[in-house]
């Protein structure tokens, strides 16, 4: 089992001003794959902040996989990408393109999102779209590749080819 934080990045959620219906669904998405939610917020769009949990959630929580929601379209304030790449040690560029490849097979919109993946430390950070319908189909799109990914960031894998 894994241990799963959720970042929501919206201005109006974190207000209170609408219902984060992506985060919920990540929720039980996640919980579907019998993985555990340790960690859920919702957050304005402030690159500040979002480093800050991030590395919250890396460094002290050692969570094995922080997901987050929002900020990865080309909005003045849809910073996500930039703080993730503020705080990861190494990109997972495989991830974004496998989603942005998936989306572009119902949407050429996906081509705009800005999402990346990174690992920091023994933590795997994805960045999702902020749209219940994008981050369904982005998670959709990696969600079989990301036990084995945890596992080998683990170091409970064997190496590729020796299974």
């Amino acid at each position: 089992m894994f241990e799963v934080a959720i970042l929501v990045l919206s201005d109006k959620g974190a207000k209170g001003d609408r219902e984060d219906r992506t985060g919920a669904m990540l929720k039980e998405s996640v919980k579907a794959f019998g993985w555990e939610v340790v960690y859920y917020e919702v957050l304005p769009d402030e690159r500040d902040l979002l480093v800050e949990r991030l590395i919250s959630m890396c460094d002290y929580a050692r969570v094995d996989l922080v997901l987050t929601s929002g900020g990865t379209g080309l909005a003045p304030r849809d910073i996500t990408p930039e703080a993730t790449l503020k705080v990861v040690d190494r990109q997972v560029p495989g991830l974004g393109e496998a989603m942005r490849a998936y989306g572009m097979q119902k949407t050429p919109r996906a081509m705009l999102s800005r999402g990346i993946a990174g690992i920091r430390k023994h933590t795997l950070i994805i960045n999702l779209p902020g749209s219940i319908k994008g981050a369904r189909e982005s998670l959709e799109a990696v969600m079989g590749a990301l036990e084995h990914g945890l596992d080998t960031l683990k170091g409970r894998a064997t190496e590729c080819g020796q299974e």
